[in-house]
Order: C-alpha cells, then sequence, then structure tokens
C-alpha cells in the first residue's frame, strides 16, 4: 500500500470518527424543530390565555413592557394569573411570592419525571430546557421520550414555541387593554372568572381532584371572610398543597 493510499485512509478513519459529532448536533436541532413544529397547535390555544393575561395586567396598571418582561421571565399562567389578581397598592410581595410558589409546586414533580432520559445531558441543557417546561408542552415531551425516540431537546423545542406565542399574545392583549377606555363594557372585567374556568376544566383529573379542589374552596372561602386582600387565594392554594402531600406521602 502505497503511503498516499495510507495518508487517504487516515483522513477517511479521521473523517468518520468526527461524523457522530455533527451527527448528534444535527439530531438536537432536528429535536428542537420537532418539538417546536408540533407545539405549535397547543402554542396558539395557550396564547388565548396569553391575551386574557395581558388584558388583566393591563387592568392592573403594568405597561405593556412590564406584562411582556413577566411573561417572558415567569412563563407561568396560572401563576401570574394569581399574582396580577393580587397585584394592588404596596403590592404584597412576599403573599404573592408564597401563592406563586404553591401554585407551581407540581413543576417539581413534572421535572422529575423527566430525569430518567435527562440525566445524560449537562446541567446547562437540563435548566436550560426546564426554563420553557410547561403543562402542555411536558405532557407533549413524554409522550416522545416514552416513545423512544431520545430526543432530548424536544422539551426545549416545544417550550419555545410556547414561551414565544405567549409573549406575543401577551403583547397583544396589554395593547388591546391600553386602547379600550372601559374593558367592563366589552365583558372584559369577567376574564379572570373565564379564563380560571377554562384551567379548571383542563386541570380535572376525575375524582382524585374532589378533596384537593373541595379543601381548597372551603380554606379559600373561609379565609375571605376572616381577612382583608387576597390572603384567601394563598390560603387555599397551601390547604390543596398540603391535602396533596399527606394523601401520596
Amino acid at each position: 500500500m502505497g503511503t498516499d493510499q495510507k495518508a487517504q485512509l487516515a483522513d477517511s478513519s479521521d473523517s468518520s470518527e468526527d461524523s457522530p459529532v455533527s451527527d448528534s448536533s444535527m439530531v438536537e436541532f432536528r429535536g428542537i424543530k420537532k418539538g417546536f413544529v408540533m407545539c405549535v397547535p397547543l402554542a396558539l390555544g395557550v396564547a388565548g390565555y396569553g391575551v386574557g393575561f395581558g388584558l388583566l395586567a393591563n387592568q392592573a396598571g403594568l405597561s405593556v413592557l412590564e406584562a411582556a418582561l413577566m411573561s417572558a421571565t415567569v412563563v407561568a399562567g396560572a401563576a401570574q394569573i394569581v399574582a396580577i389578581e393580587m397585584w394592588s397598592d404596596p403590592i404584597p410581595v412576599s403573599a404573592i411570592l408564597l401563592a406563586v410558589f404553591a401554585v407551581n409546586l407540581r413543576y417539581s414533580l413534572m421535572g422529575a419525571a423527566l430525569h430518567p432520559w435527562f440525566k445524560r445531558l449537562s446541567w446547562k441543557q437540563t435548566y436550560g430546557s426546564l426554563f420553557f417546561m410547561a403543562d402542555e408542552n411536558w405532557a407533549l415531551t413524554m409522550n416522545d421520550l416514552q416513545s423512544g425516540s431520545g430526543r432530548g431537546a424536544y422539551l426545549l423545542g416545544s417550550g419555545l414555541a410556547i414561551w414565544s406565542f405567549w409573549i406575543l399574545s401577551t403583547v397583544f392583549g396589554a395593547v388591546a387593554g391600553g386602547l379600550i377606555d372601559n374593558p367592563a363594557t366589552y365583558g372584559f372585567d369577567f376574564i379572570l372568572a373565564a379564563v380560571f374556568t377554562a384551567l379548571a376544566v383542563e386541570l380535572w383529573d376525575g375524582k382524585k381532584t374532589v378533596l384537593p379542589w373541595g379543601v381548597a374552596l372551603f380554606v379559600a372561602v373561609f379565609t375571605a371572610e376572616i381577612t382583608t386582600g387576597e390572603w384567601y387565594i394563598l390560603a387555599g392554594g397551601i390547604a390543596a398543597a398540603i391535602v396533596e402531600v399527606i394523601r401520596y406521602d
């Protein structure tokens, strides 16, 4: 075998060793793209809540920029709506933080469910993806991973779809709210009740939901009768969380 042939074989061997890296990068990009495209229909549905949140944020006195920043950094519809409902002057920061924490406790369990697949990813990839996790794209990602696809980037791609539509719809709602002199004329004062009703239907999980929801309702109503402000929201959320912890401990 000549020297030139050996050199060609060596170059070919080096290329074959390098190819898995490029293939892996392509697989990651494909996972992001696949997740984004598959989640667009769900993201359009989430956008409806985003418009509602934007309108509520405007009514609470937030600017369009402030509402958009809140949606971009919190990325949790139910928690954001709870925070806006509690928004007042002065802002009850501690109460809002506790309420948001209680509402978002479920994300710890959702993240734990992804651990078997995410343990091979770096911490930057893992936590970067988890930042964009919502109920809708988490369910899509679990279905995709359980099918054996191995697409670790699917959560990131689907989350980017939710995130982008959530921000855009928030901006739309906040701008629209600023153009309407009297939101009550168009029934926009009913948005909060409508959004939470829709969320309740979506989160209903049969008979096992009755107990925590019943306890939350009772505690919230009782707290509203004996306190002022929006503390009943926090009390109801914590009561439901305690019931779930005791039941599944």
